[in-house]
């Protein structure tokens, strides 16, 4: 298997990829924080992203969801310290493949990995059962559409029904860095489960999500 780690601490990585290698997988490439995980990805096409949650520059939650978005086919598992309960959940609904904490034996970890190279959610029992709870709790009350979307993300998907619908102009208008802007564009598709800017606008109509006359 085709794998890249991403990990801010140096002494992790190297222990992690000696382990790896030792059961005859390829490490293609580490990243120190989730922004490199996200390039390094995207250039190296692994099988799988072994991914921590607490990194500087984009954290591995933030970084599992712009993946999975730009690439599907790539895999991600985090690979954590975090055994919150919000953090497994926000990992999940991100896209992740699977959750495993760090204190993992090597054993449990190797046949964990395969599951999820196969396709298969790569989770321990405790945390399997920790997701089914929460996801079949009802919802006290129905989320409405906009409820889902970020203050920022509203303002980008209202300016785009105003017809400003370029990263030069929305970043010029919002006062943000065109990567900014496509990363809140990136996370409204990914949200409301649409393909392009042009669905977003429509979709936005047809809810009642903006006032195209305000």
């Amino acid at each position: 298997m085709r794998i890249l780690i991403a990990d801010d601490h140096p002494l992790f990585r190297d222990g992690l990829r000696s382990l790896l290698q030792s059961q005859g997988h390829e490490v293609v490439g580490e990243a120190r924080d989730g922004k490199q995980a996200v390039e390094l990805a995207l250039n190296l096409r692994p099988d799988l992203v072994l991914m921590d949650v607490s990194m500087p520059e984009m954290d591995g939650v933030a970084a599992t969801r712009e993946l999975t978005a730009r690439q599907p086919d790539i895999k991600v598992v985090i690979l954590t310290a975090s055994d919150q309960d919000e953090t497994l959940f926000d990992a999940i609904k991100a896209g992740a493949q699977g959750y495993l904490l760090k204190n993992l034996e090597a054993e449990e970890l190797f046949t964990l990995l395969d599951r999820a190279s196969r396709g298969e959610p790569a989770l321990t029992p405790t945390l399997a059962r920790k997701l089914l709870q929460e996801f079949a709790r009802p919802a006290a009350e129905p989320q409405s559409e906009l409820d889902v979307l970020t203050d920022r993300e509203r303002e980008v998907l209202e300016l785009m029904v105003e017809g400003v619908t370029s990263n030069r102009k929305l970043a010029k208008r919002l006062g943000l860095s065109e990567n900014t802007v496509k990363f809140h564009v990136r996370n409204i598709l990914d949200k409301l489960r649409l393909n392009s800017r042009a669905q977003a606008v429509g979709y936005a109509l047809r809810h009642k999500m903006v006032d195209p006359t305000a």
